[in-house]
């Protein structure tokens, strides 16, 4: 009775649509849970770090050594989690992760812990997360019905932004008295939930997909998949410039809060506040039955906008403000795309090319993160942000050009056929 009387709850709205299924709520709260820890460890590793060096340029390679494996191996990745079983990926990849967390924490509290060491850990971070990014994905894909597929890629978006809206803050809270040894101790905790999660799941009610074939050129086939469109081409290009450049708010954060606003908890602090907005975005194109292009170029605008506004900030309590339309923006447009693909995207290629959208996204720090650090340290923190807001804008002004050609194209061919008929 309490299982249908949410079904029926759920079933009637919707933003929260597919969470009518009980393996959605157990997969997305589980995720929820770890994901607070992960955003308390990559907050206090950032502040750890800076403590260490005071140099953006320093956190620009952390953040490069994070995200460089997905650019190097998510693509692979990606054949990988179609050819195999998603829930027993994510299940390895999980608690690989909590073992991580356990590393950091232990390396902490015994001394240890330098530059070298958070490098190195970092990138076994990054080798597991890129293995594990595409099959979770994919794996989500497949706890709701078809017809959900966009809400239930939204809502995955919204529980991995919306989870910084506290780990960020439990950062900047208990670092001081607790130090970080006990934060990353806090991770490796929370990465229970997820892998219960995985466990708990009704293998019964999982939506079998087809596997790709073993064999052939996965690669190969889905780039030319995604180069088959002269819609879906330009609109990879425009997502990976705003991923490389847009998104880089943590790596100038950190100095920003301590050199221009006189407190580094206010890195912990707007991290938060962004989180907030990045919850409310998620939630706003998790509403919306389809995604179209118009949503992507409204949402990546408020992302610049507020870029350039977060860079001259004058305050802590001003940045805060500015902060949540800075992350409903940014995550409406990675929301939106994420689930506009799977509405292009047919289900034997979905691991494939989810590892094409985080390689553009995520992939693209390796590049936009060192080079925002150089920005920071040599021309000015402000600029460090306001160059990829910059970008940003650029871009989706030539998406908006190039969607509005397309569309007067395709209403000249239009009104040729009937006229012809």
């Amino acid at each position: 009775m309490a299982e249908t009387a949410t079904t029926g709850r759920f079933a009637n709205s919707s933003t929260f649509r597919s969470l009518r299924h009980r393996n959605v709520r157990l997969f997305l709260g589980g995720l929820a849970v770890s994901q607070v820890g992960a955003w308390t460890q990559f907050t206090a590793v950032a502040i750890v770090l800076d403590d260490l060096t005071a140099s953006t340029t320093a956190i620009g390679i952390l953040t490069a050594l994070q995200f460089g494996p997905l650019l190097l191996l998510g693509a692979h990745a990606g054949a990988f989690a179609d050819r195999f079983d998603r829930r027993r990926i994510v299940l390895w990849t999980q608690s690989a992760l909590a073992v991580q967390a356990l590393g950091l924490a232990g390396a902490h509290l015994a001394g240890v812990l330098n530059v070298g060491v958070i490098y190195a850990l970092t990138v076994v971070l990054g080798v597991v997360s890129a293995i594990d990014n595409p099959a979770r994905r994919g794996f989500v894909t497949q706890l709701a019905d078809p017809d959900e597929l966009s809400n239930v890629m939204a809502l995955n978006t919204a529980t991995m932004t919306g989870s910084r809206v506290f780990g960020p803050a439990i950062a900047a809270i208990a670092i001081g008295p607790f130090g970080a040894g006990w934060l990353f101790m806090i991770n490796a905790a929370t990465s229970v939930a997820i892998i219960w999660s995985i466990v708990a799941v009704d293998g019964s009610r999982v939506h079998a997909v087809p596997r790709a074939a073993a064999g052939g050129r996965p690669i190969r086939e889905a780039i030319g998949f995604i180069r088959s469109s002269s819609l879906i081409g330009p609109v990879f290009i425009a997502f990976t410039v705003v991923s490389t450049f847009g998104y880089n708010h943590n790596v100038s954060l950190p100095r920003m809060a301590d050199e221009l606003w006189n407190d580094p908890r206010w890195f912990g602090w707007v991290m938060a506040a962004t989180s907030v907005g990045s919850l409310t975005g998620s939630l706003l194109t998790a509403r919306r039955h389809e995604v179209g292009i118009s949503w992507l170029v409204a949402s990546a605008s408020l992302l610049g906008v507020a870029g350039l506004a977060l860079a001259w900030a004058p305050t802590g309590p001003a940045a805060l403000v500015i902060a949540v339309p800075l992350g409903a923006g940014g995550a409406a447009f990675i929301a939106g795309m994420n689930g506009w693909s799977q509405q292009v995207c047919p289900p034997d290629m979905r691991g494939r090319f989810l590892a094409f959208v985080a390689i553009a996204f995520l992939g693209s720090y390796p590049i936009g993160g060192p080079i925002t650090g150089l920005v920071g340290d040599l021309i000015g923190l402000s600029w460090s942000l306001a160059y990829g807001a910059v970008a940003t804008l650029l871009a989706v002004m030539w998406l908006a050009r190039h969607h509005a050609i397309r569309g007067t194209m395709r209403h000249v061919s239009d009104q040729g056929s009937t006229l012809a008929s």
